[in-house]
């Protein structure tokens, strides 16, 4: 029997009272997340309270990153801390993740008022349990938000590689917020991917026939950067020979992306606050303020919610930035990529360097899914353009033409042997490896999907001497 979306919602109002009364509590928030961890909703009861409805987004942020029930020591301050469920006095909130397998589909965030006694491990307990059902309800009834479960049209030339869940996550996301005004924030670690993203968004967006302008914060000094993003006036400064428009006005009508928005001065994030409510800009050395038709789309490597603890970016501004927010995941987690991703580089610079095609063998392509690749893409990007240009004339990248630090003791080519017994006992090992590296090195899901049991699987892992743990690489 299928139940209405009014009705779930009801249920689920009527559930975080319920809870406020079980654990008792002055208010209470339920988020739902998309398939990147990312907010996609947000309710609060009984009502709007702007102070806690900024710190429980903080904490439930964290809480789906960190996978646990955290704690705030709010009237102080202080940061979260895991496991931590009221030890500290001061702690007067809750939150708890609520996740599909390991996936996090949403969270609840509870609040006390001042004076009321700290949340102990009892109330996490019965947090866990009065919101045992919303998982469910959450995967069933709020469309999937962004999750990987939907068929997605891969757009011809896409630039986006992969169909892992993730890339197909955010994929349905760009879809979501190709046509928004408001400001789109992306995060991720470096070389990620996160320039692609954006122009992605510009691209398949409204304001597509625009121009899309980047700039990186970090990359221009900051008594420049001004002049840069707001233009300026004839004789504002030494140097200024003629008036001339900045960034922002030639972005006119597209799409305007700051990358490594945490690098940006104090004195700057306060004219790009005021400049993202009022919509105006006024040039280096002028009194008039001109008007701006601009989409923000911004990005960092950087942890802003450390960073305004720290004193250095300012949570309004963090605030108005996060409206929608694109969270593009390490390449270690999505390995199902990477042969997608090197067959891409290895076509796109045989080309270039005017090669004949090249192929990765699959023991070197199991040394690159395994990997933990620090540097995501750009890395393997590095690494592509390195073992073409080392190979030579030969056409077969084999496990001796890959870094050191990918793969370690490369063995020599083993001779043809036309033992059938121990051609089929280095087939066996071949495919176990690789099928482990494909499923994540989970064992039972290995077994599941190559048709063994577990005992199966086992039996045959422990005949060729095989380690069923991912191998760990050393990291720079």
């Amino acid at each position: 029997m299928s139940i209405c979306r009014r009705s779930v919602e009801s249920f689920l109002a009527k559930s975080l009272r319920t809870i406020c009364e079980e654990i008792p509590s002055s208010r209470a928030a339920l988020a739902v997340f998309d398939g990147l961890r990312g907010i996609c909703e947000i309710r609060f009861w009984p009502g709007p309270d702007p102070g806690f409805e900024s710190i429980a987004t903080v904490l439930i942020r964290r809480a789906a990153a960190e996978g646990g029930p955290l704690s705030l020591e709010n009237e102080k301050g202080a940061q979260p801390s895991a496991g931590s469920s009221g030890d500290s006095e001061e702690s007067k909130l809750l939150c708890l993740p609520l996740r599909d397998g390991k996936i996090p589909v949403g969270a609840v965030c509870l609040g006390r008022n001042p004076g009321q006694t700290p949340y102990s491990p009892a109330d996490v307990e019965t947090l866990v349990f009065l919101t045992h059902p919303f998982t469910a309800l959450i995967k069933e009834h709020y469309g999937n938000h962004g999750r990987p479960d939907e068929t997605i049209p891969v757009p011809e030339n896409d630039p986006l590689i992969g169909t892992s869940r993730a890339a197909m996550a955010i994929r349905t996301l760009i879809l979501k917020v190709k046509d928004s005004a408001a400001p789109v924030f992306v995060y991720g670690e470096s070389g990620t991917g996160k320039e692609l993203v954006a122009r992605a968004i510009h691209e398949r967006g409204r304001r597509r026939a625009g121009p899309f302008i980047a700039l990186n914060c970090g990359a221009i000094p900051d008594q420049l950067l001004e002049s840069e993003l707001f233009g300026h006036a004839r004789g504002s400064f030494t140097g200024a020979l003629r008036d001339k428009a900045g960034l922002l006005e030639e972005a006119g009508g597209g799409t305007f992306f700051l990358d490594e928005i945490g690098d940006l001065s104090p004195a700057l994030q306060v004219k790009l606050l005021r400049l993202l409510q009022e919509k105006e800009l006024r040039r280096v050395g002028e009194t008039r303020t001109r008007r701006i038709d601009v989409r923000f789309i911004s990005a960092t490597n950087k942890e802003l919610e450390k960073e305004i603890e720290r004193g250095t970016f300012r949570m309004d501004l963090y605030y108005r930035l996060r409206i929608l927010t694109i969270e593009v995941p390490p390449l270690r987690e999505r390995r199902d990529d990477i042969p997608l991703l090197v067959n891409h580089f290895v076509e796109k610079y045989s080309l270039e360097m005017g090669r004949d095609r090249t192929f990765v063998s699959p023991r070197a392509m199991e040394f690159l899914v395994d990997y933990r690749w620090p540097g995501n893409i750009r890395e393997l990007q590095n690494e592509v353009q390195r073992f073409l240009i080392l190979a030579g004339s030969d056409r077969l990248i084999r496990e001796e033409h890959l870094s050191s630090k990918i793969c370690p003791h490369p063995q020599s080519p083993a001779s043809v042997t036309f033992n059938y017994f121990a051609a089929k006992a280095e087939f066996e090992k071949r495919f176990l490896r690789q099928a482990l590296v494909r499923f994540g090195h989970n064992k039972a899901r290995t077994a599941g999907e190559i048709g063994l049991t577990r005992q199966g699987l086992f039996k045959l892992l422990k005949k060729h001497n095989l380690d069923a743990r991912p191998r760990t690489c050393p990291e720079p």
